[in-house]
């Protein structure tokens, strides 16, 4: 079993690899891909390099772990370089000569994960490394590394020996691969040199045993090393705590554990929130946390919940428009009753005795435009696709509280996004009674109560109280106000025409094209796509055409990048001449993240670049009123797309001015770093 995730032909010694760690990456990828590991190398490309984006794998002591879990390839897969020269990896103390390309499938099977836990936990160990660095030959590389993923006899349940002091840790990364077992070796060989006894619960991809219940309470104090929340936090509550990221674990792991011991004999230091033995289920913001990042992380918690209700829901109104005609959103008579037109037919049709459309009359000489196959199934996707949307204030809302006060939260903030849409205060209210719900949650969770009745806590007083509470606030007091705030920021779009919604066209390109993803980027999506979920059905309104000018900005950043690699492909390393050929696709798919790896390597010059191209895009998208009824997709949704022409030629501008822009910057550059010869 240990031999199947890497064998001598997924070795290199002593191997060039190219200038940075772009170029390593793809070496490796295409390594695999050579042995047969990685049945799509771009893939695994691409997914490693989207991981090495979100924080840099390098280690101290000269090693490198980019790793990511991929549908590039069926079985966990170990590519190993030993590089000469180095390479800059983002290790503090220097280059890295050891990397190893960590290649987990999307779905991979518990058994292969924990030998990558192994070898995740042998790399902080130096005895490994050095015999690595002396290795002669492939083959010993690969006795070295199957060596320490031998099966090891299952480890008996740690205990506290006597008259030591105890610490109990958690650590856990993204992607739950290699940091989250790294800092967990680190931990343990820290304590065992400080003569201090700790247990580790690894929350990563191979599972997770929790720490039992009498070890936690025996324990001194707690370690956090996390880059994620802490599942199930309250079983820590009134522990000294001392957290950071999993990566100050693996680089300084023995100030971690000095740490710890100073805040056991430390009155005034930071605790795990709640009493002991508390259930409520509250959180904590995690230790150094500013407002401002506990705002973004609170918010983009909501809007990663909120989006899939928004994909789901838009494009299946979008199919619906496509099968049934925009007709299928209208009222209609039927027989002498109003009724609405989709939900009628569903509820009184099947495919087995499909609707007469003639039977439904409607305004205006308006009509079903289309038969009774197509009628039933354009009114089956409105009506599905309206459930989707119905759910997209109450989710923003309900994981709002949940980023705040954890489970307790979700009852509380999901009815509050309810009542936003009871006091159409839209998604500005769900926002707001989300935070309430959320905070007011947290503080019931902290009240101090007595034993009997803190298992009632999450599931019956938390919910209660907070729904209560926020719920009287919302409906008494806020809901009028914020109605009126809504129905003001509607008027004031419905208004929007000629240069006013060019500039807003314009400003929500800058954002989209500022961070490709981030939080600027999300605030754009988030405002188009809640206000999609009013207009969707509308055969005309500002929110659709802000929905188009926002996908079009989002796809110009990828697009225009890649295609300035063909065009001047000596202004790029190999590896970004690579990114280029992927980026392309990405961007069409509307998938901005695909500029990422560029705008990492040469700041400077790509976003200004990327900026003005989308900002081109989204006035011209306005200007030339393109709108759209689907949230995402790309040119693959073409058929929600009214306004084709306008929608091609504001694509086809902003990817020609970023290029443009990119090419002319790069070109003029006082220096640039030598670029690789192509392979």
């Amino acid at each position: 079993m240990t031999t199947e995730l890497i064998t001598p032909e997924l070795v290199r010694l002593d191997a060039d690899l190219g200038s940075d760690k772009h170029a390593v990456i793809r070496a490796l990828a295409e390594t695999l891909g050579a042995a047969g590991r990685a049945a799509d190398v771009e893939q695994l490309i691409a997914d490693a390099e989207a991981r090495e984006a979100t924080s840099a794998t390098g280690l101290r002591g000269g090693i490198a772990i980019p790793h990511c879990r991929t549908s590039g390839v069926s079985t966990p897969t170990l590519g190993f370089a030993r590089l000469a020269p180095r390479v800059d990896f983002g290790a503090k103390d220097g280059d890295a000569d050891l990397v190893f390309l960590i290649a987990a499938p999307a779905g991979g099977d518990a058994t292969h994960l924990e030998l990558l836990t192994k070898l995740a936990r042998a790399l902080v160990k130096s005895e490994f490394t050095d015999g690595l660095r002396a290795a002669t030959s492939a083959e010993e590389v690969v006795a070295l590394v199957s060596g320490v993923l031998e099966p090891a006899a299952p480890a008996a349940p740690a205990t506290a020996t006597s008259g030591r002091r105890s610490l109990v840790a958690v650590t856990a990364c993204p992607t739950g691969i290699a940091h989250t077992y790294m800092a967990a070796e680190a931990l343990q060989a820290a304590a065992a040199k400080a003569g201090v006894d700790i247990v580790v619960e690894t929350q990563g991809s191979a599972g997770s045993t929790p720490i039992p219940a009498e070890i936690i309470a025996a324990a001194d104090a707690v370690v956090f090393a996390v880059d994620v929340g802490v599942r199930d936090r309250h079983r820590f509550a009134g522990k000294p705590l001392v957290s950071g990221g999993v990566k100050k674990a693996v680089d300084d792991a023995d100030a971690m554990i000095a740490e710890a011991l100073r805040a056991i004999d430390d009155p005034t230091a930071q605790r795990v929130e709640g009493g002991s033995g508390d259930a409520s289920g509250i959180p904590a913001a995690s230790a150094g946390e500013s407002w401002g990042g506990r705002t973004r992380r609170i918010l983009m918690t909501g809007v990663s919940y909120m989006i899939p209700f928004v994909a789901a829901g838009g494009l299946l109104i979008a199919l619906a428009f496509l099968f049934g005609g925009y007709e299928i959103a209208l009222g209609s008579t039927f027989g002498d009753a109003s009724v609405n037109t989709a939900q009628h037919i569903v509820l009184n049709s099947s495919l087995f005795n499909l609707p007469n459309p003639d039977d439904y009359v409607m305004a205006n000489g308006a009509a079903l435009a289309h038969g009774g196959l197509l009628t039933y199934l354009g009114a089956l996707f409105l009506v599905l696709g309206g459930a989707a949307f119905g759910f997209l204030v109450p989710a923003l809302a309900g994981y709002i509280a949940f980023a705040i006060a954890d489970r307790p939260g979700i009852a509380p903030g999901f009815v509050m996004g309810a009542i936003a849409g009871t006091t159409q205060s839209g998604f500005l209210g769900g926002i707001i009674g989300g935070v309430l719900a959320g905070f007011v949650a947290l503080w019931i969770g902290r009240l101090q109560v007595p034993t009997w009745a803190r298992g009632l806590m999450p599931v019956l007083v938390i919910p209660l109280g907070a729904t209560l509470v926020s719920g009287f606030v919302m409906l008494a007091v806020l809901g009028q106000p914020l109605s009126k705030l809504m129905g003001q920021l509607n008027d004031g779009l419905n208004s929007m025409s000629g240069g006013s919604a060019i500039v807003l066209g314009a400003v929500l390109g800058l954002m989209m094209a500022f961070d490709m993803g981030g939080p600027l980027n999300k605030t754009a999506y988030v405002f188009a796509t809640t206000g999609l979920t009013a207009a969707a059905t509308a055969t005309d309104a500002p929110q659709l055409k802000i929905m188009a000018a926002v996908m079009l900005a989002g796809m110009v950043p990828p697009i225009a990048l890649g295609l300035a690699t063909f065009i001047r492909p000596q202004l790029f390393s190999v590896a970004e001449r690579e990114n280029g050929k992927a980026a392309i696709p990405l961007g069409i798919s509307f998938i901005t993240e695909g500029a990422i790896p560029f705008a990492a390597a040469d700041p400077l010059r790509v976003i200004p670049s990327i900026m003005a191209g989308s900002a081109v895009t989204g006035a011209l998208s306005e200007l030339f009123g393109v709108s759209l009824r689907a949230p995402h997709g790309g040119i693959f949704v073409l058929f929600a797309v009214d306004g084709i022409a306008g929608f091609f030629i504001a694509l086809a501008a902003g990817v020609a001015v970023a290029a443009a822009l990119v090419i002319i910057l790069k070109s003029t550059a006082a220096s640039r770093q030598p670029v690789a010869a192509a392979a």
